[in-house]
């Protein structure tokens, strides 16, 4: 996204200058540590106290190797850290509590491509997909959902556009609050399909999605952010999580149709 002096956004000096505090920040207390991620706090505290967003910065740190999730999600951060590693490429977080419109599944979904409604879903957030991630309609815009009760202005600092269609890896590391590792992992893909919609965001297909959804991750309390990984390393991804110490019953994967969960009943 190239901008001449004459059309460039305003918003890009107060995005540039907050990059700008962020890899000096990290510069100066990376002390003898090699890699950073970080944490952060976005919407609204941020839009109310610096009049815009950090999604299109945070984007552009994972493309310098430091991932940064937003909404206070440490565990967020630790598993794009994780996917950062072992996929050698950018990851990102999204939201994954967003049905895909019976009328988008009918029309461009079913009988083009093997998956039922219920193995779909929109994979979502506001603007923080790297654009490396994101198909040629990716621009700069603002937060729109803040943007009901806030200035416009206020909201400046989002990248949207479509993510590119391939293969994904969708996992999380988690803690339960008795402080014991929990993670989740499943192999998938974002479907070639327009998702007339806003943000950084997809329509994602994982086999048996729905099950999986309601038995593992609502079941074992996993909250709304998810990480994905583009290119299929589920089995990496399994032995780094038992490297650090998450036990093998406590990783989900989406069981194959017929295959109960624990507690899933079997009289269905």
């Amino acid at each position: 996204m190239g901008y001449s002096k004459d059309n460039r956004p305003a918003m890009l000096e107060k995005l540039a200058q907050y990059e700008l505090t962020l890899t000096d920040w990290a510069d100066l207390h990376r002390g003898c540590r090699k890699y950073v991620a970080m944490t952060t706090k976005c919407w609204p505290a941020f839009q109310d106290m610096f009049r815009f967003v950090p999604c299109y910065v945070n984007s552009r740190m994972m493309r310098k190797g430091i991932p940064v999730s937003c909404e206070v999600d440490i565990y967020g951060t630790l598993s794009e850290y994780i996917g950062l590693c072992i996929s050698q490429d950018e990851v990102t977080l999204l939201d994954i509590n967003n049905s895909v419109p019976h009328d988008m599944y009918e029309n461009s979904i079913m009988g083009k491509f093997d998956y039922k409604f219920t193995d779909t879903f929109m994979g979502f957030h506001c603007g923080n997909t790297c654009s490396t991630k994101l198909t040629a309609n990716r621009h700069l815009s603002f937060q729109r959902i803040m943007a009901r009760t806030h200035p416009q202005d206020w909201c400046d600092g989002t990248i949207e556009g479509d993510i590119i269609p391939g293969d994904i890896t969708f996992y999380r590391l988690q803690s339960t609050a008795d402080n014991k590792l929990r993670a989740y992992a499943a192999e998938g893909e974002v479907l070639p399909v327009p998702t007339k919609s806003f943000g950084s965001i997809g329509v994602f297909a994982i086999h048996e999605m729905g099950r999986f959804y309601r038995y593992w991750l609502i079941g074992k309390n996993f909250p709304h952010h998810g990480a994905v990984m583009f290119g299929h390393y589920g089995k990496a991804l399994y032995e780094a999580l038992k490297y650090i110490g998450v036990a093998p019953e406590e990783i989900g994967y989406n069981h194959p149709a017929g295959d109960r969960y624990v507690d899933e009943n079997p009289f269905r």
